[in-house]
């Protein structure tokens, strides 16, 4: 039993899986602002075991395809996948289990979610080439949280609604503004490495504009889905709280980069759920 405890530990630091926070509080307000209230015990069973395969897949293929990357860099030299816990064969095994139980669960939902499984899968899993040759891989990145609330209405009504959309638009921006001040902590590594990341290729004054940039428009694309949606007074509340968090963010970064950690998990974990509670508290009250 210690042995089959450690290796659940070690796949739990491989993947991060409390990370999944950020990305299963918007497939949630979608499927709820879709169903107009709650949409069943089935898809929420359906829609976590979706939601954390999608992760556990981008994440493998992201661990699995950067060992070469994170062996040399001081900060990820500890990760499972490159200190010698975790077999490359096993990293494999993982990857592609998570791939069959998205694309089957994509399957019990309906013909839509089953018809987008794979080209999603591409997707999550094309983040890590990016960052190897395109200066987009922040956004690319974006877009694979950015899904998240694309799936929930899908898995709901079969069909990509415009304020889904927005919304996904929303959360794309937010996750590539957060990365990009994630990425400030490798921006010299970056460098010496060549990758493209923006800190290295632009510098961090050109990144903290960036990452305030698509924050804005974060919070505007938010707005438009509130409006598309037919969302009333707790819904724009959500928009706004997410505003002030985001900017608080940005003002814990900007006085001190040591504390990137802490914006990155803290405030954004937090975000995705306050902004959930409200939308619920927005449908339950209409």
């Amino acid at each position: 039993m210690g042995k089959i405890a450690k290796l659940l530990h070690d796949f739990n630091e491989f993947v991060m899986f409390k990370h999944t926070i950020f990305s299963l509080p918007f497939i949630f307000v979608a499927m709820v602002v879709a169903a107009n209230g709650w949409f069943g015990w089935r898809l929420f069973i359906l829609g976590i075991i979706a939601a954390a395969s999608a992760r556990n897949f981008a994440m493998g293929v992201n661990r699995y395809l950067d060992r070469d990357i994170d062996r040399l860099n001081p900060r990820t030299a500890t990760r499972p996948s490159v200190d010698g816990r975790i077999k490359e064969e096993w990293q494999l095994a993982f990857i592609i289990l998570n791939a069959i139980v998205f694309v089957a669960t994509a399957y019990m939902i309906n013909w839509l979610a089953f018809a987008l499984s794979i080209p999603i899968l591409l997707v999550l899993g094309g983040y890590s080439y990016f960052k190897r040759f395109s200066e987009l891989a922040h956004l690319i990145l974006g877009l694979s949280l950015g899904l998240a609330p694309i799936a929930g209405v899908v898995a709901v009504e079969a069909k990509i609604t415009l304020w889904s959309v927005f919304l996904a638009l929303g959360v794309m921006f937010w996750v590539a503004g957060f990365d990009l001040l994630y990425s400030l902590q490798d921006m010299e590594f970056d460098k010496k490495m060549g990758l493209y990341s923006i800190p290295s290729r632009y510098g961090h004054t050109c990144t903290l504009f960036l990452a305030k940039l698509f924050h804005a428009l974060t919070i505007l694309f938010w707005f438009f889905f509130v409006i598309e949606a037919h969302l009333g007074f707790f819904a724009y509340l959500a928009v706004i709280v997410s505003a002030v968090m985001l900017w608080y963010e940005h003002r814990i970064v900007a006085k001190d980069f040591s504390k990137i950690d802490r914006a990155f998990f803290t405030v954004n974990g937090y975000l995705g759920i306050v902004f959930f509670v409200l939308i619920v508290l927005d449908i339950w009250l209409e």
